[in-house]
């Protein structure tokens, strides 16, 4: 007969039973280090916002100590952030030099990207990049290859290093001429270049940018270096590399120069035109400062935000050619906004393709794939949505005119700084919705971008074509 086996009856734990850790800041650290290149630039972005709407709002950030308001610290911040110019309160009067100096910082790393600053600082410390740091930099940097990240990055630091100090140095002695003083002049020599060169737009100075209206010192080194940043460091990267070889540029450079300088044609054509007569802009002005503000006024609605003209005070026909602008915006990878050059360029080659009847979209010797046109078309609509949506809630919350509250959304999403001058009338909670619009410009289109170029993919089983009719 088999023994039985019996089991011993469990024992009751007496005590208490240890509770689950709560997380660290470790933890979250490693979490986020983990999370995808959308999201940690999502998630850096808006603790960076965070931490410069604190420090704005300091009663050592304003002139006059009092403080500032926390929505217009925080609309400050992310305008700063994302690069942006504008700004619910006055620029040269109402910041202190610590509060301007918070938003020069600011616009620094904004303009550079942050995962840019941190690979660079990961190449200085350890000499190299591991893969994980490349295809985050390769997003934000919108390297081709992984294997171009590290040049990309040498030359966003070289080319933003040289062009702001050469702008600093074209500056600084001017303002010096131009009784500032020496200390002032240095100041505002360095405010201006990283404002320029990082398309920012803001403007340390209470009597603004009209001031040098017609006055090349000024004008053509805060021009340059605003074109020079909106054109995208992978274009500048080929140049670079390529200077003499035009015919080996990539499709993307040769796009994005081509379609740059035909619209700077059009747009300075089209402001000359506009405003050579108009006795509130330019109809009083001798030829040559026409000229050189029609040149100015071409390149800033690109993302620049500089202007030497007062937007309220523009034609119709100006403002509806400088919104096109404004929407169009710079190069991919730059610190321009809007929906880039290059997407406006593919969207116009698959109209003329499809009006010669061409199945395929081809420039410059090369053929664009299917899925490249589709994802310029999503950004497309997106971003128009976006925009749509603004204005449809602005227009809501505020007494202005359609032509005007489209204008500050557009300036907003294409990350501009352009203002006909309501921005700072508005009520907190269009602020906010102005300040959201910001912060998508400078996100949406590039994570918008990225995100359906991963999810692209081969099906294996496809369902019978079918054509609707359209038009």
């Amino acid at each position: 007969m088999s023994e039985r086996r019996i089991r011993p009856t469990p024992r009751r734990l007496t005590g208490s039973v240890p509770r689950a850790r709560r997380p660290g800041w470790r933890d979250h650290v490693r979490s986020l280090a983990k999370a995808t290149p959308a999201r940690l630039a999502l998630g850096v972005f808006t603790l960076l916002i965070g931490l410069f709407t604190a420090l704005l709002a300091l009663p050592v950030s304003s002139a006059d100590g009092q403080g500032t308001a926390l929505i217009d610290a925080l609309f400050t911040a992310v305008s700063a952030i994302c690069v942006t110019g504008l700004s619910t309160v006055e620029t040269g009067t109402h910041w202190s030099t610590f509060g301007l100096t918070v938003i020069m910082v600011a616009v620094k790393l904004g303009g550079l990207g942050l995962m840019t600053v941190a690979s660079l600082l990961s190449m200085s410390v350890m000499h190299r990049l591991g893969l994980a740091q490349r295809v985050i930099t390769a997003q934000e940097t919108r390297a081709e290859r992984l294997a171009e990240v590290g040049g990309v990055l040498r030359v966003i630091l070289i080319t933003s290093t040289a062009f702001e100090a050469a702008t600093f140095v074209a500056l600084t002695p001017y303002m010096v001429i131009t009784e500032h003083g020496v200390g002032r002049s240095l100041f505002l020599g360095l405010f201006y270049a990283i404002s320029a060169f990082n398309n920012a737009g803001f403007v340390p100075e209470p009597a603004g940018t009209e001031q040098y209206l017609g006055d090349p010192f000024f004008t053509v080194p805060i021009g340059l270096a605003v074109l020079v940043g909106s054109l995208g460091f992978p274009v500048i990267l080929v140049v670079v590399r390529k200077l003499r070889a035009p015919r080996r540029w990539s499709v993307h450079a040769k796009l994005t120069l081509t379609t740059t300088a035909l619209l700077l044609v059009v747009a300075f054509a089209g402001f000359l035109a506009m405003e050579w007569s108009n006795p509130a802009t330019l109809g009083g002005q001798s030829s040559g400062t026409k000229l050189l503000a029609g040149g100015f006024a071409a390149i800033m609605p690109r993302s620049g935000g500089f202007s030497q003209l007062d937007v309220g005070q523009l034609t119709a026909e100006s403002r509806l050619l400088t919104d096109l602008l404004m929407f169009i915006g710079g190069g991919s990878g730059s610190t321009a906004g809007g929906i880039r050059v290059t997407t406006f360029a593919l969207l116009m080659l698959s109209i003329w393709a499809e009006v010669r009847g061409n199945p395929d979209v081809e420039v410059f010797g090369r053929r664009i794939p299917h899925e490249t046109i589709r994802q310029a078309i999503g950004v497309l609509v997106m971003s128009a949505t976006i925009v749509f949506a603004a204005t449809f809630v602005l227009l809501r919350m505020t007494p202005y005119s359609l032509d005007q509250v489209l204008f500050e959304a557009l300036s907003a999403f294409g990350t501009v700084g352009l203002s006909t001058g309501i921005t700072p009338l508005l009520p907190p909670e269009a602020k906010a919705v102005l300040a959201l619009c910001m912060y998508v410009g400078r996100l949406g289109p590039m994570t918008l971008g990225a995100a359906l170029a991963v999810r692209s993919r081969v099906r294996m089983i496809q369902y019978p074509e079918e054509r609707p009719i359209v038009g």
